[in-house]
């Protein structure tokens, strides 16, 4: 499959779970599965780094993969790496890493958890100098066709791109939002659901912009509308088997232990699991998104939602999250914290009903987020304290910095009042 002629690039995330990569030629190819490719992570703003040791990229040859949109002559391929340390032990920073070793310890407990993604996305139009911009002459909703989803070709193009690059598509639709998309992948293990949604973003992208539009995974750029998120559709194994499904069709007591976890645990993880100052715009009530802090069987607008479909095996949604964030840590702390309740045999919370009195809501904005995520023994044990205190600086400047500006809103509603 490697050409002489043939670019790879080899791709690891910083620690918000951005793709950045060293190119090689094929010439260069042994040398990177020897683990010799170097990069100074000091550099790069996002990525914890060590103090004057270089840090080594060891590829993972299952990743290997053809891009299908460039040129037979001079083909490009990646391969996703992990990021090791200079004395050949594993970066304990490094995102990927992270969820393998969360993948490990479920495995010691005989678990495995599955999910597939919906991924929700916009196609904004650019403007004269292939600047992006939030603007759209089409006004299509939910499941509408061509000619009103003047994206519609686009969408197809970038499911016949994954298709070719061996990822299973099980639908795609435009959503409610004019110039709003979504793409549904089918289940597979955590680690490759990961490494999947990353590359998704990346074609969706590449392809958009070769049909001059530009794709973007804002979770909330149009305020009249709604918001994008990454729903997970989770499903957790032992022995072969589904233990969300109880015998009696309802979800098991593990299940409900497994919900209850995410429930005590969302507080302290929603910071990861909606990284932005913008994820929260999303979170409101009235845009089909979670606000609180429930479930159901029956209502598709909870923070969880069970799900038993025609000839499939039992699902357990989580809504919240946006495709905003680093997807290794969200199914990492998604895992930990549905295990947590299944080792404490933790009760589900009631479902959700019209009566909303004593349910408590989802953090309201990044600041509270990360109030929330001092407090959560969880995110530390999971992520490691150096990751935690990194990824908390950043965001607590985001934070400070998005309060110092002065809105629109506020000049239109003061400027002449006050």
């Amino acid at each position: 499959l490697v050409g002489s002629e043939m670019c790879i690039r080899d791709r690891f995330t910083d620690m918000l779970g951005t793709l950045k990569n060293i190119a090689i030629t094929a010439s260069q190819l042994p040398k990177a599965l020897e683990h010799a490719c170097t990069f100074d992570g000091s550099c790069m703003e996002g990525f914890i780094w060590l103090e004057e040791e270089d840090m080594y990229l060891h590829p993972d040859p299952s990743t290997f993969e053809i891009f299908p949109w460039r040129p037979q002559q001079g083909k490009v391929a990646r391969l996703l790496c992990d990021v090791y340390k200079c004395d050949g032990t594993p970066f304990e920073s490094d995102s990927r890493q992270i969820l393998k070793r969360t993948i490990k310890r479920a495995q010691e407990k005989g678990y495995t958890m599955e999910v597939g993604s919906e991924c929700e996305f916009f196609l904004f139009h650019m403007d004269e100098e292939g600047n992006p911009t939030t603007v759209t002459h089409e006004c299509a909703g939910y499941f509408d066709i061509d000619p009103m989803d003047f994206g519609e070709n686009t969408r197809r193009d970038i499911v016949l791109t994954l298709e070719e690059m061996g990822f299973v598509i099980e639908s795609s639709h435009h959503e409610v939002a004019p110039a709003q998309h979504e793409i549904v992948f089918r289940h597979s293990e955590a680690l490759s659901a990961a490494d999947d949604i990353l590359t998704f973003k990346m074609v969706v992208r590449t392809i958009a912009k070769r049909y001059g539009l530009h794709a973007t995974f804002m979770p909330k750029p149009l305020q009249e509308m709604n918001g994008s998120g990454m729903h997970l559709n989770m499903q957790l194994y032992k022995d072969g088997r589904n233990v969300f499904e109880g015998e009696d069709g309802n979800l098991s007591r593990e299940g409900e232990a497994f919900l209850a976890g995410i429930c005590e645990h969302i507080d302290g993880i929603t910071a990861i699991l909606n990284p932005l100052v913008n994820s929260y715009k999303r979170l409101v009530p009235g845009f089909a998104a979670p606000s609180n802090v429930d479930w159901s069987k029956k209502h598709k607008n909870t923070l969880l939602r069970v799900a038993k479909r025609k000839f499939q095996s039992m699902t357990m949604e989580l809504r919240s999250p946006d495709a905003a964030s680093n997807p290794y840590l969200v199914f990492a702390l998604c895992l930990e914290a549905g295990l947590d309740g299944i080792q404490r045999e933790l009760k589900a919370p009631e479902e959700f009903s019209q009566d909303i009195r004593g349910i408590r809501t989802l953090p309201r904005n990044l600041g509270e987020a990360l109030d929330k995520m001092k407090k959560e023994p969880l995110v530390a044990e999971v992520l490691g304290d150096v990751y935690v205190d990194a990824y908390r600086r950043a965001k607590e400047k985001e934070w400070t910095k998005y309060q110092s500006q002065i809105t629109k809103w506020e000049i239109e509603n003061y400027l002449y009042l006050i």
